[in-house]
């Protein structure tokens, strides 16, 4: 089974708006709600298990938001920016400091065992398939 069949990437809401909504809506989109990029990701599929890695620099564990929705797995996080000791903030470049990005999962995968983890920017989701979708060696004997 390909990881295109068990994940596939659930569109945000704001890229259905039709063009004439996108403009019209933009600025009240930046004035009222936290608008957020999308972390760039990577999927591999092996026997067991499809992994996720997701990089969202400057996000801490704390920071994190990872769940699931019925069949959506969704990840968020906000980006902390830490000052130097005694020093403060005069100046960001940063212009989302939000990320998130939405999956719909296959029930194929099973969601209950799902582990997550990040390490240097870089969020390692861990979804393993259910032992049905697993492939399995069986046994010949001579007849």
């Amino acid at each position: 089974m390909s990881a295109q069949t068990q994940l596939t990437r659930t569109e945000p809401v704001h890229a259905q708006l039709s063009a004439s909504d996108a403009s019209a809506s933009a600025a009240n989109r930046s004035a009222t709600s936290r608008e957020a990029a999308e972390p760039a990701v990577e999927i591999f599929e092996d026997a067991a298990s499809i992994t996720v890695l997701a990089d969202m620099p400057g996000v801490p564990r704390e920071g994190l938001d990872v769940r699931l929705d019925g069949q959506t797995l969704v990840i968020e996080g906000e980006v902390a920016v830490i000052a130097p000791e005694g020093m403060r903030g005069m100046w960001a470049e940063l212009n989302v400091p939000r990320y998130r990005r939405a999956f719909t999962l296959s029930r194929e995968l099973d969601t209950a065992r799902i582990e997550a983890g990040v390490k240097d920017g870089v969020l390692t989701l861990r979804i393993p398939k259910q032992a049905h979708a697993q492939p399995r060696r069986i046994a010949v004997s001579v007849v």
